[in-house]
């Protein structure tokens, strides 16, 4: 049964999944900061946001994965954002958090600078990632939108946590 019918409001994520038809070309992303940089995820992703613990360190891993935590009993891998994407500081301080992620049925943390809010924009505010010569990998980049004086560099979370740096797929493409 709808839930106009039933007299109840359509959620926020009701209308992300296109029960509203009015939204049905815009789509909701979760802000946040690496260095000064700001980006934009799908909300659909993200299963929760945490305050940054120091997770155990795991022998031989890329300087990008901290190590893992304990999720309520799930085995969660921790990615530093800012460290993969080659930011030039990274810095723990009271702002920093993990964006717990749901990625191909897998659980996965990503330690950012801040989280800044959740922003609503339609298909036609979202201009194309910039052509970039081949040594810049720029795959997992979607976009970017200017919201006010705001420039938000939109991304595919999952294609950057699945690549094949990030060790968590292994070479057929299945989950490791």
């Amino acid at each position: 049964m709808d839930k106009r019918s039933e007299g109840h409001p359509l959620t926020r994520r009701d209308k992300a999944r296109g029960g509203g038809a009015a939204q049905a070309a815009a789509a909701e992303f979760l802000t946040f900061r690496l260095g000064a940089e700001e980006y934009g995820i799908d909300i659909l992703r993200v299963q929760e946001i945490r305050s940054y613990e120091a997770p155990n360190r795991i022998a031989n891993a890329p300087s990008f994965i901290k190590g893992v935590v304990n999720l309520r009993g799930v085995i969660v891998p921790v990615v530093d954002l800012r460290i993969k994407l080659n930011c030039e500081r990274v810095e723990y301080n009271g702002f920093t958090v993990v964006i717990v992620l749901n990625v191909h049925g897998r659980v996965v943390g990503a330690v950012v600078d801040s989280v800044s809010d959740v922003l609503e924009l339609s298909q036609d505010s979202i201009k194309p990632a910039p052509e970039m010569n081949s040594t810049v990998d720029t795959g997992f980049v979607t976009g970017i939108a200017s919201v006010g004086e705001r420039m938000l560099i939109l991304m595919d979370i999952e294609a950057l946590m699945s690549s094949a740096d990030m060790g968590l797929m292994d070479v057929s493409g299945s989950l490791q």
